[in-house]
């Protein structure tokens, strides 16, 4: 047996990460599953958190933000709605986007507040951070950057 499996993280815009990996770790709906090659087929409805996986020595992190995941001996496919590499993300940006949603969340009795969109959107936001941390990228981001 084989010591790698093919890792693809796709959107609907874009192939996110194509890789020869050793092992994964993807978050699904309730928690997260580990993956190493030969892994038993399953399919499972993705989460919003980090995504990691080993290529040799190296670990790359990227966000994976909804829907499915399949999992095969020798691939895994995740279909998500949004997925980033640590590189990708603007930290500031998601700083801010979990300071608005934390504000809606802490305003009690207001009808207006739609509590799951606010919730998701905090997960988002903490799962980008999160990414960002563990891959190393600086909390402030400059505005003239390339790509952010």
């Amino acid at each position: 047996m084989t010591d790698t499996f093919t890792l693809e993280v796709v959107t609907p815009a874009r192939q996110a990460v194509l890789e020869t990996a050793n092992e994964a770790q993807i978050p699904v709906l309730g928690g997260y599953i580990g993956v190493l090659p030969g892994h038993t087929p399953l399919l499972a409805q993705m989460g919003a958190g980090e995504l990691s996986y080993r290529v040799g020595n190296q670990v790359f992190f990227c966000t994976a933000l909804g829907g499915f995941v399949e999992v095969l001996a020798d691939r895994v496919i995740v279909l998500a709605d949004n997925a980033e590499r640590a590189e990708e993300i603007n930290v500031a940006r998601a700083e801010a986007s979990r300071e608005r949603a934390r504000k809606r969340l802490a305003t009690l009795n207001d009808p207006s507040i739609d509590w799951k969109r606010a919730e998701a959107s905090l997960a988002r936001a903490e799962a980008r951070l999160q990414v960002a941390a563990k891959a190393g990228v600086p909390s402030v981001v400059s505005s003239g950057s390339a790509g952010h």
